[in-house]
């Protein structure tokens, strides 16, 4: 077991793994095996691949492509070279694309196949990228990334890097159009690790024998951040280029997974495949689940079907992740009202509700949820305002989620503060959703919002009052949103109405929108 206290950045943690764990397998990507001590050598070219490119200390650089060994190779060699990696939802509109890129000031990027036309179309307006390197090649203008690779020296670069610089910056939807780059530093992504090992909880506790499945996008904390837990451990990482649940079904039996992290709506998907009640389960131990709400029905028949351990996860990129969990006992199958809760607070992680006026509430009284811990960001990349309002003083960060804490300590979540929907765990603001729709010529004002979906949990509404005169369809104006934002976050209905809510100072009451949809729901968040 390496030792967590020599691990000062997750370079550390590559150099460590690949003396403990050597000619074991790290990554297996499509048949494509790399060992510890492999992916060690690996990353060390790709550092100085990135120094000779010209970057530096503090530099980004930036990822579009789906899940692959590559992506991670890329992600720890610019840990060691002390860069940073920004990955991008290859989700996006081009126009999303290009701002992040031009936000992150990124001077390398790294193109996946998929999205080379898309790239190429975008290159000449992305003033600070430098190089292009093309992550399985298919562009014989750009280096391939193996070429590169292999061309460089694979001595370690040895280059400092501190506990609290930066490693890895996620972009989040943002609530005035733009995302927000989340800068998390490598203290964030290891001392909570580090914590959680010393607990040895036993759904925490992992051996050499594990194998786990990297399912969910990279672009996500809960795809980089599970695929760097299962390194972090030493376990072998199963990565799949990206969801599929027939494939899902295949690595469990094939690949003999025992840990993975899904999003209820991918397991819907998966538990309702006609095989999965055929699929032996036996070597999955636990089942991690998150980033969205889950009817409590769906959660019994999953416990149902795979029949392992199931652990609820509560965070959010902001947090790195996982901050609350709802352990395997206190799930079950006939349900319980802890069920209903996120969990408890994990090792070196505090929580506190929050009066609007920052006091501290007492057990059942509602607030907005605050935590602080090392696993915090360090702040929004260029954004000191938006940090300031996010993070306090004394450390405590805002999360946007109101609730409560019983008085035993589990967290459980109330509502919204903010206004945030979160459809089959991606993040969507309202706000980004009406500024693409209001330039519609027939729409005259539009309230977004988020109502209970069975497949995704949520599903994004638009509540519309029309133009005099103007009799727009649905469709027209879906179409309308999706060539202006990401598919994902154009609505997948329409309502009209003659007029919106709103208080005497002219805010939307978007709960007196929603209400009417959630009515008898008592799980709306999770």
């Amino acid at each position: 077991m390496v030792d967590a206290a020599e691990l000062g950045s997750l370079g550390d943690v590559v150099r460590a793994q690949a003396r403990a764990r050597g000619e074991a397998v790290a990554f297996s990507f499509e048949g494509r095996n790399t060992s510890f001590a492999e992916f060690d050598r690996h990353t060390n070219q790709v550092a100085n691949g990135l120094t000779a490119l010209g970057v530096g200390n503090g530099d980004r650089i930036a990822y579009l492509g789906k899940n692959t060994d590559r992506y991670f190779e890329a992600l720890f060699g610019a840990a060691k070279a002390g860069a940073i990696m920004a990955p991008i939802n290859w989700r996006l509109a081009p126009p999303e694309v290009r701002y992040i890129v031009g936000d992150a000031a990124a001077k390398v990027l790294f193109v996946g196949p998929e999205f080379i036309d898309q790239a190429r179309e975008l290159l000449p307006e992305l003033s600070t990228v430098r190089h292009v390197i093309a992550v399985e090649g298919g562009a014989p203008d750009w280096p391939d990334f193996q070429t590169w690779r292999d061309s460089q020296p694979d001595a370690d670069p040895a280059v400092r890097v501190d506990y609290e610089d930066i490693a890895i910056q996620l972009y989040t939807s943002g609530t005035t159009g733009h995302p927000k780059g989340a800068m998390l530093s490598h203290r964030a992504l290891l001392k909570p690790r580090a914590a959680q090992l010393a607990a040895d909880t036993a759904w925490n506790r992992w051996s050499a024998d594990d194998v786990s499945l990297v399912a969910m996008p990279v672009f996500h904390i809960g795809g980089t951040g599970w695929g760097i837990m299962g390194l972090y451990n030493g376990a072998k990482g199963v990565i799949a280029r990206e969801f599929d649940p027939m494939r899902v079904l295949d690595f469990i039996e094939n690949d003999r997974i025992s840990k993975m992290f899904m999003v209820p709506a991918a397991m819907q998907i998966v538990v309702r495949q006609p095989r999965a009640r055929e699929v032996d389960f036996s070597c999955l131990k636990y089942l991690l689940y998150g980033a969205s709400p889950i009817p409590l029905d769906l959660l019994k028949e999953c416990m149902e079907v795979f029949g392992c351990g199931f652990v609820q996860m509560y965070g959010m990129t902001e947090t790195t992740g996982t901050i609350v969990a709802l352990p395997p006992e206190d799930h079950d199958p006939k349900g319980n009202p802890r069920m209903r809760s996120a969990g408890k607070p994990l090792p070196g992680v505090e929580i506190a509700i929050l009066s609007e006026d920052g006091r501290r509430l007492g057990p059942h009284e509602v607030g907005e949820i605050a935590t602080r811990s090392a696993a915090n960001m360090s702040g929004y990349w260029n954004l000191p305002d938006a940090t300031a309002r996010t993070i306090d003083s004394e450390g405590w960060l805002r999360t946007g989620d109101a609730g409560y804490l019983d008085e035993d300590g589990y967290v459980y979540i109330h509502d919204r503060v903010k206004d945030m929907i979160i459809s089959g765990g991606e993040n969507v603001y309202p706000a980004e959703v009406e500024n693409a729709i209001f330039g519609h010529p027939a729409v005259a004002d539009v309230a977004v919002i988020g109502v209970p979906d069975e497949r995704w949990g949520e599903a994004v509404k638009a509540v519309v009052v029309r133009k005099p005169g103007a009799d727009p369809s649905p469709t027209e104006i879906i179409a309308w949103a999706r060539e202006r934002i990401a598919g994902y976050k154009a609505p997948k209905s329409i309502d009209f109405i003659d007029a919106l809510p709103r208080n005497p100072s002219g805010k939307i009451l978007r709960r007196e929108l929603r209400e009417p949809y959630w009515a008898g729901i008592e799980r709306r968040v999770n």
